[in-house]
């Protein structure tokens, strides 16, 4: 298919030749009756101004650099957080069996239930050093006996109450690395031996008053040869 033929423009300035026009500037001023308009407008042009452009919606450029390696995108999560459903075995004041952790085979009594889920217990810490913690319900037994807690206040135990405080570190110097060996970091803060010790004196004036429940929660359970798991009634 043959290209189409250009038409040529007709123009009223024609170029004689290269670079060199028929009429010149001022001509082709006159010729074009600018003149007329700049007089017409108070000697200047009109001026319009423009409308304000329209914010249209730029397309996002594709990237032509291509990461290495595959670069992973957070998934959406819509999953919401349900409480977890606390075991009907477990009530306030059962004395639960710790299966893991530090306090494996302690008895413990429980207080409440966090709102995490997790199991507010305690020895009594002066029975048998098991002070207040969390446990995940999965890890402990619960057992037929009980202990009267109406008088221990837990309000003010929650899940904030266990967090850990982060503290600055400091430079040391060589006296002040020496005063910090000696500190015992094991030791709890003045704010919470002093609920512990309110704790304790509720739960042990109630334990006392139960023949054989003191030596019960101090014992540590075990399994010993002959026992039968499944036969055990706790």
């Amino acid at each position: 298919m043959a290209p189409k033929r250009r038409t040529s423009r007709v123009t009223r300035n024609p170029e004689l030749i290269r670079g060199v026009r028929k009429h010149s500037r001022s001509q082709m001023y006159h010729k074009r009756g600018l003149w007329a308009i700049k007089a017409k407008n108070g000697g200047k042009f009109p001026h319009h101004e423009k409308k304000a452009a329209v914010a249209e919606a730029v397309a996002e450029k594709v990237s032509k650099f291509y990461p290495a390696d595959d670069v992973k995108k957070p998934l959406s999560n819509n999953r919401k957080h349900k409480p977890t459903k606390l075991r009907a075995s477990i009530t306030p004041g059962t004395v639960l069996i710790i299966l893991t952790g530090r306090f494996k085979g302690k008895r413990v009594v429980f207080l409440k239930q966090l709102s995490s889920g997790l199991l507010l217990v305690t020895g009594p810490f002066k029975i048998n050093g098991v002070p207040i913690r969390r446990v995940n319900q999965a890890y402990v037994i619960a057992t037929s006996t009980k202990v009267d807690i109406s008088e221990v206040n837990a309000d003010k135990f929650d899940d904030k109450y266990f967090a850990k405080q982060v503290e600055k570190k400091k430079k040391k110097g060589e006296s002040e690395f020496f005063e910090a060996e000696k500190e015992d970091k094991s030791s709890l803060p003045v704010e919470k031996k002093d609920d512990q010790k309110a704790v304790d004196a509720a739960l042990v004036k109630a334990i006392e008053g139960v023949p054989d429940l003191k030596v019960y929660l101090g014992a540590r359970f075990s399994l010993k040869s002959g026992m039968k798991p499944h036969e055990l009634v706790f």
